[in-house]
């Protein structure tokens, strides 16, 4: 196994590629109780489109389909659920869908390898019938109508939308009522044998654990699998400017909610990029922010406001979201401060401080073996070793940051979605 040590967290991660082209990471926590385990395959709700391996034509299957085949690999051949299983020893198992890939997770203080004989069945045994694939349809539309009725997902769709013309990372991950009904067995057994590969998987671990005796208990699971070719993804060329700059919508709330948005480009240095759009976000709209300070003694922002940076193969965007009294005139001094910056750059000594409260974060993420391996997983589905995160911070200067802004937060990409 590859050995990747990090001297800030003291941490050793194992990796390797296995011969079948799965990678397994293990980042071992002595004398930690807690176990956590995740398996990722590099398949979310933006794969609508791409060419089956061994074919040539492209297929393009239902909006929702990712999220629909999370919920039914559970179900096994024998009439288990293997979530219940599961619960039964004692072990908190579940799974969830994103944009760019699917995970299957479990933690326990006991019964690890029981648990994960089940585990690794259940991913690598999908059991799809006419009958248990529609009786889903009900559950996964009540959850769609769950979510639709949930402001706070509405804004932070509305605001995708303003944004992308073509990218499917402006839908729901669970698709729509209507575009689930056009998904059957054949649907998923053809999407799961095209990304359920395990040249297109990572599983991650962490606890206490050695590490390559873990790895022998992980590889006498595996069902063999020969390599398959590059699985072929195929999208829409998305237009660089956004569609519309405002988009509002009613609803039953207390408060309005609001989400500010930029459109960017993909980023060639995802890291730094990601390290210094925080850096900006926390000097322009964080707690100690002049920004903050003023919206809040102006009833314009009752709590700290939520900012990402979210990006994936092909997409990338900015979003800051929370509740305000009148979000057109919070957006309208953003733009202002925002403005500012541009035309002076980012106060250095506010770059000083926000650089080490951040790296600070970075360094409390090892504390615990959830953050540890899902942070992992999801950094490895962007082609990152989470490490670097630690290490490239030190190479984010003010010039950097201040080029990064320039890049990234134009007037001429930011939008402002509303909910009334």
């Amino acid at each position: 196994m590859q050995e990747i040590y990090n001297s800030k967290v003291k941490e050793t991660l194992y990796k390797e590629v296995l011969e079948n082209g799965m990678t397994v990471m293990i980042i071992p926590k002595k004398n930690i109780k807690k176990k956590y385990i995740i398996w990722g395959v590099n398949y979310g709700s933006n794969d609508n489109k791409f060419i089956v391996p061994g074919t040539e034509e492209p297929i393009e299957v239902p909006k929702g389909v990712a999220h629909y085949l999370e919920h039914k690999m559970f179900e096994q051949e024998n009439g288990v659920n293997s979530l219940d299983k599961l619960t039964a020893i004692g072990v908190s198992a579940n799974a969830y869908t994103t944009n760019d890939h699917t995970a299957y997770l479990y933690e326990c203080t006991d019964n690890f390898y029981e648990a994960l004989d089940e585990f690794m069945d259940y991913v690598q045994n999908p059991y799809f019938t006419d009958e248990n694939v529609e009786k889903e349809k009900g559950i996964i539309g009540q959850e769609i109508g769950m979510y639709d009725d949930y402001p706070e997902w509405k804004v932070y769709l509305n605001a995708l939308a303003a944004m992308y013309y073509f990218h499917p990372v402006k839908l729901d991950v669970a698709g729509t009522v209507e575009t689930i009904k056009n998904i059957n067995k054949e649907v998923l057994y053809n999407c799961y044998n095209t990304f359920y590969t395990p040249s297109n998987m990572c599983l991650v671990v962490s606890g206490d654990f050695e590490p390559e005796s873990l790895l022998q208990e992980i590889k006498r699971r595996i069902i063999k699998h020969e390599r398959v070719s590059e699985i072929k993804r195929i999208f829409e060329d998305e237009p660089e400017n956004i569609v519309q700059e405002r988009i509002e919508q009613k609803f039953t709330v207390t408060k309005p909610l609001f989400n500010i948005g930029f459109k960017c480009s993909v980023p060639e240095d995802k890291v730094k990029t990601h390290i210094a759009i925080d850096i900006i976000l926390n000097v322009l709209m964080g707690d100690s922010s002049e920004l903050f300070k003023e919206l809040y003694q102006e009833g314009l922002l009752y709590s700290s406001p939520s900012m990402s940076f979210e990006f994936g193969k092909n997409y990338a965007h900015i979003l800051i979201s929370g509740t305000s009294k009148d979000p057109d005139k919070l957006y309208e001094k953003t733009k202002l401060q925002i403005e500012k910056f541009l035309r002076n750059g980012v106060p250095a000594e506010d770059f000083e401080r926000i650089k080490k409260m951040i790296y600070g974060e970075y360094i409390k993420e090892y504390d615990d073996v959830t953050e540890i391996s899902r942070m992992f997983l999801a950094d490895s589905m962007k082609g990152i070793n989470s490490f670097e995160y630690l290490d490239e911070i030190e190479n984010v200067d003010l010039d950097y940051v201040n080029k990064v802004l320039q890049e990234n937060f134009k007037e001429e990409k930011m939008v402002l979605s509303v909910v009334k």
